[in-house]
C-alpha cells in the first residue's frame, strides 16, 4: 500500500512539474527589473547612470589611508564641473567608513575604480552597520566632455 501511495505521490509531483507554453509570458521588456541590472561596463558590472545632483547623500572626501578596502562598485554620478565628477555609493558611517578612487582616462571613457574601507581611526572601535548613501568628487585629469564614466 505504501509503494501505491508513493507511486501516486511522485506521478502527481510530475504532474505539477510540467509547463505549458502559455502559461508565462516572460518578463514585460518595459518595465524596469531590480534584478535586470541593464548595460553592464566591460567589468561587467552595471554602468552607472548620470543623475543632475550632485548633491546626494553624505559627503566623503578622498581617504587613500583606509584600511581592510574593498572594490566598491558605484550607482550614479554627476558632474560637478567640466573636471570634476560626484560618485554616488553605499557604505558605512562617516565616521568609520572611508572611500577612495582612482581614475583612468581615455579619449571615450573615464573608468573610476572605488575602494570602501576602515578609516584607520575607528580600525579598533566598535561601529554600527548602518548602510548610507555617500558621495565623492573625483577630479580628472581632462575635461569630461562626452565621454562615458564607468564603474570598475
Amino acid at each position: 500500500m505504501r509503494v501505491l501511495t508513493l507511486v501516486v505521490l511522485a506521478a502527481l509531483a510530475l504532474c505539477g512539474c510540467s509547463s505549458d507554453d502559455d502559461a508565462d509570458p516572460g518578463p514585460d521588456p518595459d518595465l524596469a527589473s531590480a534584478v535586470d541590472p541593464g548595460p553592464s561596463s566591460p567589468s561587467g558590472m552595471p554602468r552607472p547612470t548620470e543623475i543632475p545632483d550632485a548633491e546626494f547623500g553624505s559627503r566623503f572626501a578622498a581617504r587613500p589611508d583606509i584600511v581592510n578596502a574593498n572594490p566598491t562598485p558605484f550607482e550614479s554620478w554627476s558632474r560637478v564641473d567640466e573636471n570634476t565628477v560626484a560618485i554616488h555609493f553605499v557604505t558605512g558611517t562617516p565616521e568609520c567608513y572611508g572611500a577612495d578612487a582612482t581614475v583612468t582616462e581615455t579619449d571615450t571613457t573615464v573608468t573610476i575604480s572605488l575602494r570602501t574601507g576602515t578609516l584607520p581611526e575607528a580600525a579598533d572601535k566598535m561601529c554600527i552597520l548602518v548602510a548610507v548613501f555617500g558621495t565623492l568628487d573625483v577630479e580628472l585629469a581632462a575635461p569630461l566632455g562626452d565621454r562615458e564614466v564607468i564603474s570598475a
